[in-house]
């Protein structure tokens, strides 16, 4: 016989957990939360805008990957910086897919304060879907799905050997969850904000509203979630990312809850656990934004063209590979003698080092500072 999932039991939505088990863990999340905003309060401005946008970056990046959809980075950087009015050089430009994930994901966290409503998740999920295709197949956007071609599930495997993780509650029923779930998180309780995002995303992608984004989407009310928390938009670290390291053990909580009883302290523990490492790691990434700008400030008496800041700033965030003449031409779009030029030029001014093998096999990298 079929257990039952956990949005068919009798007392459904009424989830609840021990908020004693959850307290020592809630109490070091809080106190590493502040720890981190007080740091960069005490970075100044342009510091603070480059976290940021590292972060957001990250944000986007990797909670599409999360749903094994991939997009270019410097695409979702220049999508974000253009939005947040962040100077970065060159943009790049960025598709529509590119654009609707970080309007989805901007409007969750730089508008935290205003109510969630069906209509403002229609346009959530309307963006990330502009052409009203998940890939190859056609999808109802800006509505809740209809079920017209059978139960929601979640699965796995090939064709003809799925395994069924999860099914969503029928669509009759959508009007009424989305109501209920939408009163809930806009409501002023007692509970604290952190804790209500590891519960909302739960509820949300238990619910399961949209005929595709539904992962994403519950992210991001978690972001909208955590930004109220700290009473401020700006994101210093990326939930999604974090979940995007631990992928497996995400899944694997998440079908375990969707598949047990209404007290999910399991899935808030794990949740909460994630989140602090998710902070943790944000500390370390500060360290990277600190050591970027002691370099722009060791050179900021070398004039550089745009290209040459391009490619700096592309070593800076951890260039794969090593940079020769025919990789500048490529990233910049010049000519390999322009690119030799500039490269050149840096040398002579001690900001890059040249490699000790020679011709085709020279190579360049950043001086240490």
């Amino acid at each position: 016989m079929r257990r039952l999932y956990i949005h068919e039991l009798a007392d459904w939505p009424n989830l609840r957990w021990d908020n004693h088990a959850l307290a020592m863990t809630l109490a070091d999340v809080r106190h590493h939360q502040g720890l981190l905003i007080g740091h960069m309060g005490a970075i100044g401005f342009n510091l603070q805008q480059e976290a940021v946008l590292q972060t957001l970056t990250a944000d986007v990046l990797k909670t599409s990957e999360i749903e094994g959809e991939r997009f270019d980075a410097e695409q979702v950087r220049s999508s974000i910086a253009q939005r947040l009015g962040i100077e970065i050089g060159a943009l790049t430009p960025a598709d529509r897919k590119v654009e609707g994930v970080v309007e989805m994901m901007l409007d969750a966290t730089r508008h935290y304060g205003e109510p969630l409503t069906a209509d403002r998740l229609f346009g959530w999920q309307g963006s990330l879907f502009p052409p009203g295709r998940s890939g190859m197949r056609k999808i109802k956007t800006g509505a809740w799905r209809d079920d017209y071609d059978g139960p929601m599930r979640v699965v796995s495997g090939p064709i003809g050997k799925e395994r069924v993780h999860f099914e969503a509650p029928p669509a009759a029923r959508l009007r009424k969850e989305m109501n209920r779930f939408l009163h809930w998180f806009n409501a002023n309780d007692e509970i604290d904000l952190v804790v209500k995002a590891a519960a909302a995303h739960l509820w949300f992608v238990t619910i399961h509203p949209f005929d595709d984004g539904n992962g994403r989407i519950a992210r991001a009310i978690a972001d909208m979630a955590l930004a109220r928390s700290e009473k401020g938009p700006q994101r210093f670290y990326s939930m999604s990312a974090q979940i995007q390291r631990e992928r497996n053990a995400y899944y694997q909580i998440l079908e375990r809850t969707q598949k047990g009883g209404l007290d999910i302290t399991p899935w808030m523990e794990w949740f909460l656990a994630c989140l602090g490492r998710s902070i943790e790691g944000a500390q370390t990434a500060l360290k990277g934004v600190l050591a970027k700008s002691k370099f722009w400030e060791s050179i900021r008496d070398v004039a550089l063209h745009p290209r040459q800041k391009l490619v700096l700033n592309k070593l800076l965030d951890g260039f794969e590979g090593k940079l020769t003449t025919t990789k500048y031409a490529k990233l910049t779009k010049s000519s390999q003698d322009t690119a030799l030029r500039d490269i050149a030029y840096l040398v002579e001014k001690g900001v890059l080092v040249r490699s000790s093998e020679g011709g085709r096999s020279t190579s360049y990298s950043l001086k240490e500072f």
